[in-house]
């Protein structure tokens, strides 16, 4: 079983191949995933493999988070795994939030996702999220956004921002200038 991945990409139309040790594995990932490998010389991914009885398909997630959101997706019945990366390629907080807050519209956004499926898996996701506490999967809050807004503005990827905005510790009795000056302090360390 392929769990993890590290070596050259090359983009060939939707998937990803990767080539490691002059070795090619094709891995389905997201259109995000696709485009920040189409601009480096080395990736790494942590994969999920796929067996079914006329294939073997190796998915791609950039975070371990993003794998586990995969997982607990493939594991609501109806959802198969090109659904589900579609679904983990909208920003894993994204779909955390949308879950949390009952967004059945964002779902339905997905193709192949009905209304009624849709219900299926915020219903589904409401329990399985809440067994993940190791990873932090907590919607931010208004604050914290307009700080990750303001990052993004300064030239930090999403993510980055929203790594550094909770890994500031006191945020909420801080001001939006402070909680900045902190954030990019926590770059250095």
């Amino acid at each position: 079983m392929i769990g993890y991945l590290t070596g050259i990409p090359k983009v060939e139309g939707e998937a990803l191949l990767v080539v490691v040790g002059g070795v090619g594995y094709s891995v389905q990932v997201s259109n995000t995933v696709l485009s920040n490998a189409s601009n480096t010389e080395h990736v790494s991914l942590y994969i999920y493999t796929h067996v079914r009885e006329d294939a073997l398909e190796l998915y791609g997630f950039e975070h371990p988070e993003d794998k586990q959101l995969f997982l607990s997706l493939v594991g609501v019945s109806g959802v198969g795994p090109r659904t589900a990366l579609t679904i983990t390629g909208q920003g894993t907080q994204r779909v955390v939030t949308a879950v949390q807050q009952a967004d059945v519209t964002f779902f339905k956004s997905v193709p192949r996702v009905g209304k009624k499926m849709a219900q299926k898996i915020i219903i589904e996701l409401k329990n399985k999220l809440g067994g993940l506490e190791d990873i932090d999967l907590t919607p931010l809050s208004t604050k914290q956004q307009e700080i990750v807004a303001a990052l993004e503005a300064l030239g930090f990827d999403r993510d980055e921002a929203e790594e550094r905005v909770k890994h500031t510790p006191d945020i909420e009795n801080m001001s939006t200038q402070e909680i900045i000056k902190q954030a990019l302090k926590n770059t250095h360390t």
